[in-house]
């Protein structure tokens, strides 16, 4: 599928007024840095949504007023706006956008996939925890068991690199947070989550040509810098 291009608007800050709310329009309310946000642009892009619904990007450190006050109380992102209601909570929305839009369907019908599929959904909180509480530890330890995890999952179907086989909404709730640990592991615990995982490295290799998610991929400098000080400088 032929991926469309589009300009990235800067983020609204406390300054910015808000878009005209509930007048139509779907969007979706985003960090462009924030790893959950980033699963459901993923779903967008893939699904060739750009025109379907508008990105609206935040500054999450100067966040404007208005959003908590009119658009999502709950005050974090992503949020969609669809239909005149709110929703969130990213993988509840990549499965609605999936389910409720046009666009190549990212869940396979097949029961067996389908079951695999919500468990290993189901498993990204438990992996994502264990890897942000190590660094502060055995960071190389949990990352071992974790990423052996993945590599397990990936030998389970064998007619395509991704987890169900073919690309799926499993891939884009794993991808961003392995996308981060993959560069701040390298950089400050010289850990390489691919070797000795060839899946897993054969995964990694194919979801980086994906055009919906190169896009949405955050500067490796920015995201050492910004987990250094998050986890390593407090210590």
């Amino acid at each position: 599928m032929a991926y469309k291009h589009e300009d990235l608007s800067p983020p609204l800050d406390s300054t910015s007024s808000p878009p005209p709310l509930f007048d139509g329009t779907t969007r979706l309310y985003v960090c462009y840095t924030c790893p959950f946000a980033q699963r459901v642009w993923i779903t967008r892009n893939y699904k060739g949504l750009q025109d379907t619904i508008k990105l609206v990007p935040i500054n999450l450190q100067n966040r404007p007023a208005w959003y908590k006050e009119k658009v999502y109380p709950e005050n974090k992102v992503p949020s969609l706006e669809h239909n005149g209601k709110v929703i969130g909570e990213s993988l509840d929305l990549i499965k609605y956008v999936d389910s409720n839009f046009e666009g190549p369907s990212l869940f396979p019908t097949d029961p067996e996939r389908r079951k695999f599929g919500e468990e290993l959904i189901t498993y990204t909180d438990t992996f994502t925890r264990a890897l942000y509480s190590s660094f502060k530890g055995d960071a190389v330890k949990e990352a071992d068991a974790q990423f052996d995890y993945l590599e397990n999952a990936l030998k389970k179907f064998d007619d395509g690199p991704f987890f169900l086989g073919q690309f799926s909404l499993v891939d884009i709730a794993y991808i961003p947070f392995v996308e981060r640990f993959q560069v701040f592991l390298s950089e400050v615990f010289k850990y390489d989550i691919t070797a000795g995982r060839p899946k897993l490295a054969a995964w990694f290799e194919e979801i980086n040509k994906i055009e919906a998610y190169k896009v949405t991929k955050t500067d490796p400098k920015e995201l050492v810098e910004f987990y250094k000080k998050r986890f390593l400088d407090q210590q």
